[in-house]
């Protein structure tokens, strides 16, 4: 039986998007369905509520500190989320399927892609942080992956972050990537890159 998540959905337009958002720490479900309506106002949204309390903060998966995960609780609910997504991929055929997360949102998206590209046509990852080094797959080679940060962001450090983007480069995948100079927060040159992003179809979209 798929795993269930408490979710918001919305049903794609006929030929647009279905996107997966995936929200952080101490956010919800609805973190990210007003900005994926101004950018794509037809996408469908499939929006999971993180299943793990951490000190009442909703989260996609434990850990034991500050950039410190539970890799075998990071390995059980990446598989979760996987058959998730795939179930509701399943449900909307003939729609190509993006991805967004922000923070520890980002983090279970990446995991999700490291281990089952074929799930995503593209993916935006924003302030990700992947403190172990994800093992090589050729199925990332073609895929478009957006990667944002602040070059001082004291959660998501960038010596990780362009270690993010190198892995991705070197699997042969299409990286798209937008700075600014501050911390952990969302600032409005990422919400550009992310609008352009999502405005462009994917080479692998379905027609």
């Amino acid at each position: 039986m798929t795993h269930a998540y408490h979710a918001f959905t919305k049903a794609p337009a006929p030929g647009a998007p279905l996107i997966f958002a995936f929200h952080g720490t101490g956010g919800n479900e609805f973190q990210f369905n007003e900005l994926i309506g101004e950018i794509r106002p037809d996408a469908g949204i499939v929006a999971p509520r993180g299943d793990v309390s951490e000190y009442g903060a909703l989260r996609f998966f434990r850990r034991t500190g500050e950039g410190v995960y539970d890799m075998d609780d990071l390995t059980l609910r990446t598989e979760r989320m996987a058959a998730y997504i795939a179930a509701q991929k399943a449900a909307h055929p003939g729609h190509p399927v993006y991805g967004l997360g922000y923070s520890n949102g980002a983090n279970i998206l990446a995991s999700v892609m490291f281990e089952h590209p074929d799930l995503f046509e593209k993916a935006a990852l924003l302030h990700p942080l992947i403190p172990w080094e994800p093992k090589a797959n050729e199925d990332l080679k073609g895929k478009t992956i957006l990667i944002t940060a602040g070059e001082r962001d004291p959660i998501c450090p960038l010596p990780l972050t362009k270690r993010l983007i190198s892995y991705f480069a070197q699997q042969g995948s299409r990286v798209e990537t937008a700075f600014h100079s501050g911390g952990h927060e969302i600032r409005q040159g990422e919400l550009q890159a992310l609008a352009q992003f999502f405005s462009t179809a994917s080479k692998d979209a379905l027609t």
